[in-house]
């Protein structure tokens, strides 16, 4: 069936039945409240996602469900980073509802997790616009140590990019951010080699080196000292395979 045809089907079946997609305006204007912080207005604005009542992206209820779900705390990540919070905080925290979304298995589960989703970033942006947001640079540092993270940068680097000297631009993160702009960057590192370590297929040796570590022996004492556990421990306890056959978990060295 082509996409015209299809459409225009559709299009008369969520009319008959009366399953239209939430008006245009009212959704923008809920995510302009979840993204300023107003909890009040947010909670006036929202609307449960069910079995019906929503567009069909899945034949499976359930899966329809997550679909909408998922799509809406994407949305609502990115207004709220185009209202100031931390880009990574913003994707961060996404990706642990995203998770949990994925795991559900009723609609109660998926209902609370979307009205956690927007009860949570709200009151985040209410903190923000409260005098608790850190200020444009270190804003602009934290996204820059996010967009490196793979590839490294450093502090002279940064305060050259936001046309601050090196020691000023440290003060002001230490001050803001609770720690030093090094500690901060290793902390990510280790998190994302979790994540890697949790979803990807890469060896530890494969993550430690993608990450810029000087060596494996060096991501193995910074990644103990930050978990508690070698890489190879963490992915023997966490790596999404070890739900299925033990004997599909791949093999590597400490």
């Amino acid at each position: 069936m082509s996409i015209n045809k299809e459409l225009s089907y559709r299009e008369f079946m969520q009319r008959e039945n009366g399953l239209l997609h939430s008006p245009y305006q009212k959704e923008l204007e809920f995510y302009s409240a979840v993204s300023s912080g107003n909890l009040e207005r947010a909670k006036e604005l929202y609307t449960p996602i069910s079995f019906e009542g929503c567009g069909k992206l899945s034949a499976d209820p359930i899966r329809n469900m997550k679909y909408h779900i998922v799509i809406a705390i994407a949305l609502i990540a990115r207004f709220c980073i185009e209202a100031g919070m931390p880009m990574e905080t913003s994707y961060t925290i996404s990706d642990i509802l995203i998770n949990r979304v994925d795991v559900c298995n009723t609609e109660e589960q998926l209902t609370e997790i979307h009205r956690e989703t927007f009860i949570e970033y709200t009151k985040r942006m209410q903190s923000l616009n409260s005098g608790e947001a850190y200020s444009k640079h270190v804003l602009m540092c934290l996204d820059l140590i996010y967009n490196n993270l793979y590839n490294g940068v450093r502090v002279q680097e940064i305060a050259d990019e936001l046309g601050l000297t090196p020691q000023y631009l440290s003060k002001l993160f230490k001050q803001e951010v609770g720690m030093t702009i090094t500690e901060y960057t290793m902390t990510r590192r280790i998190q994302a080699a979790e994540n890697m370590l949790k979803f990807s297929e890469y060896t530890p040796i494969e993550i430690g080196t993608y990450l810029n570590f000087s060596s494996h022996s060096h991501f193995i004492s910074c990644f103990r000292k930050h978990t508690g556990m070698t890489p190879k421990q963490y992915r023997e306890n966490y790596f999404r395979m070890k739900w299925q056959q033990d004997d599909k978990k791949p093999k590597e060295s400490e």
